[in-house]
């Protein structure tokens, strides 16, 4: 009789640790599920990153589903947990959701989270009359449907609208927008959400450059960015210290402290330099903020460097862009916005020959840390000996290194940056 009981019991035990595991597996699931941009947003387990994927020199032909599936597996395996999209009039953004919505139907441990943007701009901007910057376009009202159809469309995946892309910057000359135009979109979506036709839990934002947030000039300081700085749940800041090696050259020409120094120590020097002038151009946006009374967190939008240009970061500029200073700043980006909590959308994945007009030396087609058939650039090489990538392909094309993995030959592109005498001559 008692081995009988015995064999019950058992039998009870065995039944109740497999219903048990079968309940944590579940629990694991709707864990991921019910996760929400405050969960994921300065996590450094949910690292992010800026994404077009667009693989062609003509913007008009879209990625297609594969090329799409492609990509968020590469990403995925990368450790990459939330991407930035841009705008939702083409149908990239969509098919995005419905590709990463695809994969967690087959793999329901597939994690990944989209900031998802709504292009905004001005009266008239990409026409041939003159923006009207305090009129907006009337394809925004659609834009921001759009993107609040795709949200409810997909909650588990859309965790945040930014409301405009560097709308509010005044180089944009051909777009931007003045604040209230930013507002207006913020405060709609904040109304629906309180209304519950948004997920309480949806995060909105802006994703503009530093001074548009405040971080830059007096002229950005008006009442209106004051009032978004208000409404927005978090700031989402662009900074591109690489950009500025040409604009605003005085922190990467600085001699000081590189007398005696090798080449190498030289270029690793103005490399932290600019990780530093990152985080001053973000440290002045905080300071503005707090200036209002607030406290919200700020996340970097964007910021990136581009590993080749024949222009301003070139040779006969300021010796910025090649692969072995692209991957220094990807490192120094991720070190110092894990160590601070905050989220940073990488610019960008991919390569995208679309950009920057026909010139294929324009440093707007050399920012991604793949290039268009999937070579991985030297800030990834480690992963590729890691076998990160194993399995996965783009075009087709299993990951391999730039220059066939050959560190000597890339070293001989990479330049150091020029002295101020130099560089004024390179000018003229």
């Amino acid at each position: 009789m008692m081995k009988k009981y015995t064999l019950i019991l058992l039998i009870c035990l065995i039944w109740s640790c497999g219903n048990e595991k079968k309940k944590e597996e579940v629990n694991q699931i709707e864990e991921i599920k019910e996760l929400t941009a405050k969960d994921i947003l300065g996590n450094k387990e949910y690292l992010a990153m800026s994404y077009g994927g667009y693989r062609n020199a003509d913007h008009s032909i879209e990625p297609t589903m594969d090329e799409l599936k492609e990509d968020m597996l590469l990403l995925h395996a990368l450790g990459i947990r939330m991407i930035r999209t841009y705008k939702v009039h083409k149908p990239q953004a969509e098919n995005v959701l419905k590709v990463i919505s695809e994969i967690k139907q087959e793999d329901p441990n597939f994690e990944m989270y989209v900031m998802l943007g709504a292009w905004i701009d001005c009266k008239n901007a990409w026409t041939d009359k003159e923006p009207i910057h305090n009129e907006e376009s009337e394809d925004n009202k659609p834009q921001m449907e759009k993107a609040v159809a795709l949200a409810n469309q997909y909650p588990d995946i859309v965790k945040v609208i930014a409301v405009g892309n560097e709308a509010m910057v005044k180089w944009a000359a051909s777009y931007y927008v003045e604040p209230w135009v930013i507002l207006k979109w913020v405060n709609y979506l904040q109304d629906l959400k309180k209304e519950g036709k948004l997920s309480k839990d949806l995060w909105v934002t802006s994703s503009d450059n530093f001074a548009s947030w405040g971080g830059g000039g007096e002229e950005y300081h008006v009442e209106d960015l004051n009032n978004i700085i208000k409404a927005v749940d978090f700031l989402s800041v662009h900074t591109y210290p690489m950009h500025d090696t040409h604009y605003q050259p005085d922190f990467w020409l600085n001699q000081e402290g590189l007398e005696g120094k090798t080449d190498m120590e030289k270029i690793e020097i103005s490399m932290l330099r600019a990780k530093e002038y990152a985080i001053n151009q973000t440290a002045n946006v905080k300071k503005y903020m707090e200036s209002l009374g607030v406290s919200k967190p700020i996340h970097i939008g964007e910021t990136g460097w581009a590993s080749f240009s024949s222009g301003h970061y070139g040779t006969t500029g300021s010796k910025a862009c090649d692969e072995y200073k692209e991957a220094l700043y990807y490192q120094h980006m991720r070190d110092w916005t894990n160590e601070a909590g905050m989220s940073c959308f990488y610019f960008e994945g991919f390569d995208e020959p679309w950009k920057g007009g026909p010139n294929t030396g324009n440093s707007e087609k050399h920012f991604g840390l793949f290039t268009v058939d999937g070579k991985a650039k030297f800030a990834l090489w480690d992963e590729v000996d890691k076998g990160t990538f194993k399995g996965l392909t783009r075009n087709g094309n299993s990951i391999t290194k730039t220059y066939d993995g050959d560190k000597e030959a890339l070293m001989k592109d990479v330049e150091v940056p020029p002295t101020p005498e130099a560089w004024k001559a390179n000018q003229h």
